[in-house]
């Protein structure tokens, strides 16, 4: 008996380039559903900073992992690939193409290339040292730290990203042994396309710093207020998450608004260039679309042609 063919089609590429909407129109006009992969946007209450599909968006196609967790919650990537894998068996087993989109470059390769990730629970106490440490010493301290188990992590790992230091630590310190050998991989039991969207840098910038200050005349500023007022003020997303941080500085009374936007905008470069180390453009794997007007077409043709090369 003839397994049924399983397509997964992704898009990626860094912030402000248009995977959402892209991703919206390919699965309407394919019969799919969209699976998030971006790691702000499954937090319920953080709308319009990490530009979040809208409500229109969202009855257009069925969405999967968006407000899945309170942003005191801790979603490790052992998690969210056990929720990515339960939302893709659901869309397949309903016939249907399942469309993954977000900027996550983590999330989207450890779901495609199937990495096995080590289940170690969050040690509270742990963290809280470690947490405790950063605040004291500065993050580049857990680095150090992770240096001395183990330096191949420390190499690789974003020197700036305390939350992904602080669990790189936990899990080599609690397992005796490197991230690395905790991580085995193989890859996902689909037919996979990968679409990537992407600007010059320069033009990306400046689309960024546009949206930008849409957030704030949205009423991004009483987003972060309200997260505050909810108890969520030292939450790991509104304490560092891109722009939350600027916001949430601007509401403490340490800085202006219009350095907090500055920062921000900032932030936003930032994120586009370690996006960038995760998708790159030579990536043989990744077929690469100008993140145009026209892009969300040029993505359903391409989907197009390979279904039907893919006889899905």
């Amino acid at each position: 008996m003839t397994r049924r063919k399983r397509p997964l089609i992704a898009i990626v590429g860094a912030t402000g380039t248009g995977k959402s909407e892209a991703a919206a129109v390919l699965a309407e006009a394919l019969g799919g559903e969209v699976v998030n992969a971006d790691a702000y946007q499954v937090y319920r209450g953080l709308d319009i900073g990490t530009a979040k599909p809208g409500p229109d968006m969202r009855a257009r196609v069925r969405h999967h992992l968006f407000d899945i967790i309170d942003p005191g919650d801790q979603l490790t990537l052992g998690r969210y690939l056990d929720l990515a894998h339960g939302a893709l068996e659901d869309i397949w087993s309903r016939g249907k193409l399942a469309v993954l989109c977000g900027g996550s470059g983590q999330y989207v390769w450890a779901l495609l290339e199937g990495w096995q990730v080590p289940r170690v629970p969050p040690d509270a106490a742990l963290r809280a040292e470690l947490e405790a440490v950063a605040a004291r010493e500065g993050v580049a301290a857990l680095r150090d730290r992770l240096a001395r188990s183990d330096p191949d992590a420390a190499a690789r790992l974003d020197p700036g990203n305390a939350r992904r230091l602080v669990r790189a630590i936990e899990v080599v310190e609690r397992t005796g042994r490197s991230l690395a050998a905790c991580q085995s991989r193989s890859p996902i039991d689909a037919e996979v396309l990968v679409l990537g969207l992407r600007l010059p840098r320069a033009e990306l910038y400046q689309r960024l710093d546009r949206r930008t200050d849409a957030m704030y005349a949205a009423g991004f500023v009483e987003e972060v207020a309200s997260l505050r007022a909810s108890g969520y003020a030292e939450a790991a997303p509104v304490r560092s998450g891109v722009g939350y941080k600027e916001a949430s500085l601007y509401l403490d009374g340490a800085i202006s608004l219009d350095e907090a936007v500055r920062r921000h905008k900032n932030a936003n470069h930032r994120l586009v260039r370690r996006q960038n180390a995760w998708f790159k453009p030579d990536d043989p794997r990744i077929q690469w679309i100008d993140a145009r007007p026209e892009a969300p077409q040029r993505c359903l043709d391409a989907a197009r042609r390979w279904l039907k090369a893919q006889s899905i």
